[in-house]
């Protein structure tokens, strides 16, 4: 794919192998919303405007260096589309997702997102997090910067319940005093089992979020997030099986290290085409 940057702006050249709908509505990331002109997304205390052209698209930002590397556009999807397509399963995902692109994102506010998001749906996950930023984050001017560790420190479970976090309010007090972000950085080379049993150990992290948190943090694309519409695809097109760890380890088993690229765009055409 090709893009050209310049002082305030990526230029994407194609819409092959990138989509703004298709990344940011995948499951992926919470922060964002959809505009008159395109969308808006937010990372820690960064913006970018993302804006569809004739030829392509262009990502608005003052950190445009940081952008780059979060929509990760110095790895060609088109060959990992190549590389699955040999999956017939895939066949028509791929089609529909074709723009979709896995984020580098910041690994305390993915664990933090992905502990609000279980068990939770997509309107009220954004409703708590904004919520989480306005009372918390730093005031940006026109938005508000994803908490630090100290702020989330420096309040009570009863601020999480407040903000409508529900029994995940407990989760997030406890889970912000277990670890930060240098203990999470420092796991970064770990093996993917052992990282993710390192992420399971703490509150609020269950098998899925764990897979979420090493998959849309850490990178690691040998997992596959299991969760109800991966369920659904499995059962009606293997043979069915009510186990969803078992399910991952068939799913992993079966796509590798394309494992993570795989889930997002199985469960972007589940969901999109159930809707």
């Amino acid at each position: 794919m090709k893009y050209k940057i310049t002082k305030n702006c990526i230029e994407i050249q194609g819409k092959d192998d990138f989509s703004a709908k298709d990344i940011l509505e995948c499951g992926q990331i919470f922060a964002f919303n959809k505009t008159e002109k395109g969308y808006v997304v937010f990372s820690l205390d960064k913006k970018a405007e993302i804006v569809e052209t004739e030829t392509g698209f262009k990502i608005i930002t003052c950190d445009t260096k940081y952008f780059e590397n979060f929509f990760d556009l110095k790895t060609d999807y088109g060959l990992i589309k190549s590389r699955l397509s040999k999956f017939k399963i895939l066949e028509n995902p791929i089609k529909f997702g074709h723009g979709i692109r896995i984020l580098k994102q910041d690994l305390f506010e993915t664990l933090i997102s992905f502990i609000v998001s279980a068990n939770n749906n997509i309107k009220r996950i954004q409703l708590i997090l904004n919520r989480l930023r306005e009372k918390l984050g730093k005031n940006m001017g026109d938005y508000y910067a994803f908490p630090t560790q100290e702020k989330l420190l420096s309040v009570d479970e009863q601020f999480f319940k407040d903000i409508g976090a529900g029994y995940r309010a407990s989760y997030l007090y406890k889970v912000v005093r277990q670890v930060n972000e240098k203990t999470l950085e420092s796991w970064r080379e770990l093996p993917t089992k052992e990282l993710r049993n390192k992420l399971i150990a703490l509150s609020g992290v269950g098998p899925k979020v764990a897979d979420c948190v090493l998959l849309f943090g850490y990178g690691k694309k040998d997992v596959f997030p299991v969760d109800t519409w991966i369920n659904q695809m499995y059962n009606k097109f293997y043979k069915p099986l009510d186990n969803r760890e078992k399910i991952r380890e068939n799913l992993v088993n079966e796509f590798g290290e394309l494992s993570g690229y795989a889930q997002q765009y199985l469960f972007f055409s589940m969901r999109e085409k159930a809707n």
